[in-house]
């Protein structure tokens, strides 16, 4: 076990995670990527590079905004513009951006809100101007990552050449520090005890949103940033998968699977467990243990040098489990990695992963999904972990058992002592199914 598992509190007789070193560490790795590029300077409006960039933060709310805008020149320190107040409250607070030099209010249009007759648009593309001819970059490409349309016009209209910058940033976030792994394994702990509380709760009657609740308490009342979303998905909503919790009310022989995604400091979970309610039929344990073998079978392949390509080769092909072609089976067989967003490089997928390979790398971390469906038609199970690449290998983060199918709430068992299991629906001669309890490795919570 290479990786520590720390409290949530810095302390002064541990080191823990260095956040001095963490912003150090982070600019100079966009630094270096800029350094060997032909753009003169990156504009970001994406909350996860400007925090990565700049160290700096006003609540997940403004996410999805592209208000707030920063500014990397070649050869420089970031420059940032934010919400009203709160450019004021990095002056005070954040050191590292130099008082007023480079922390400054600004604002765009408010995706539109704020009419184009006001300028706002034009006023973000003039502060970019200054900035560049101040230091001869004018006439460099400058690179963005997402942007407003009215924004994107008002610095071409300023005679500024913009390059798409995401891959640059990609790559710069592709490989963690160590106080960015430590954050992630951090925020997987966090996720273990909020699966360890769910898995006690479910029982027949609970309903998906009640999951969905609870772990939402849980989570923040551990310390996270932000709960990002919670997926709950039971019973005959398991196949096809639709990504979103609704009312349902849980019965014996669901399978149940959810995927808890939160930050904490910023850094993000993606960790899916499938439970079964109360009982198990044959078909979904058979899909639990086709999924747990595709997803063991990709884990055991990582280390350092192997391809995206070669991992995602080893997963079936969409038509294997129900889907026309890759992309309408996106997602359900797939890997990507995990940092202040859920979704960065490396990406391991069929669809785009055998002919655009990408070389693992010690210090990623990212997430490993699996999915089979059942036998049966309407049940199935999802699995995911998520790892640190090792110099010789990798470490599993992700930490509450997945290795077999576990049932929660209360099983019933029969008077012979074995687990009775839902009857399959197609069954000929509706008679119940049996599985022993130890062949099932169901665990149940203490009386």
């Amino acid at each position: 076990m290479g990786l520590h598992s720390y409290g949530v509190m810095g302390v002064d007789w541990e080191e823990r995670v260095r956040f001095d070193r963490l912003r150090e560490e982070r600019l100079a790795r966009i630094k270096a990527e800029l350094a060997t590029s032909e753009v003169g300077a990156l504009l970001c409006f994406d909350m996860a590079n400007i925090r990565y960039i700049t160290a700096t933060h006003i609540g997940t709310w403004a996410a999805d905004k592209l208000n707030r805008f920063c500014l990397l020149p070649q050869n420089d320190e970031p420059i940032m513009w934010d919400f009203g107040s709160a450019a004021r409250h990095h002056q005070l607070y954040n050191p590292w951006l130099d008082g007023e030099k480079r922390s400054r209010a600004g604002i765009s249009t408010m995706r539109g809100a704020m009419s184009p007759e006001s300028g706002r648009a034009e006023d973000v593309a003039r502060k970019i101007r200054i900035e560049l001819e101040q230091r001869g970059l004018l006439g460099e490409p400058l690179g963005i990552d997402a942007i407003e349309p009215a924004v994107l016009f008002a610095l071409q209209a300023e005679g500024i050449t913009l390059v798409d910058g995401q891959q640059m940033l990609q790559r710069a976030r592709m490989i963690k520090t160590r106080d960015e792994i430590t954050l992630l394994n951090t925020a997987c702990m966090m996720v273990d005890a909020a699966y360890e509380e769910l898995y006690r709760a479910i029982r027949p009657g609970f309903r998906e949103n009640d999951c969905v609740a609870l772990v939402n308490r849980s989570l923040y009342e551990q310390g996270s940033e932000f709960v990002e979303g919670v997926n709950a998905i039971s019973g005959e909503r398991c196949s096809p998968h639709p990504h979103v919790f609704t009312d349902r009310a849980l019965r014996p022989g669901d399978p149940a699977y959810f995927d808890i995604l939160h930050s904490y400091m910023g850094y993000r979970t993606c960790y899916y467990r499938t439970f079964a309610v109360a009982s198990a039929s044959r078909s979904l344990i058979d899909a639990y243990k086709r999924c747990r073998y595709y997803l063991d079978a990709a884990i055991a392949m990582i280390r350092p040098g192997t391809t995206t390509g070669e991992v995602a080769a080893i997963w079936p092909a969409a038509p294997e489990f129900g889907f026309p072609d890759e992309e309408a089976a996106f997602a359900l067989q797939f890997g990507h990695g995990v940092g202040l967003t859920i979704w960065e490089k490396p990406i391991f997928s069929r669809l785009v992963s055998l002919e655009h390979p990408e070389v693992i790398q010690e210090g990623m971390v990212f997430a490993l999904e699996t999915f089979w469906p059942a036998s049966d038609g309407w049940s199935a199970a999802r699995i995911e972990e998520q790892l640190v690449v090792t110099k010789d290998g990798c470490e599993v983060i992700t930490r509450f058992p997945a290795e077999d199918l576990m049932i929660a709430g209360k099983p019933y068992f029969t008077a012979g002592g074995t687990l009775a299991l839902e009857r399959e629906p197609q069954s000929q001669n509706n008679t119940e199914l049996h599985v022993d309890a130890k062949e099932a490795t169901p665990r149940t919570p203490s009386e």
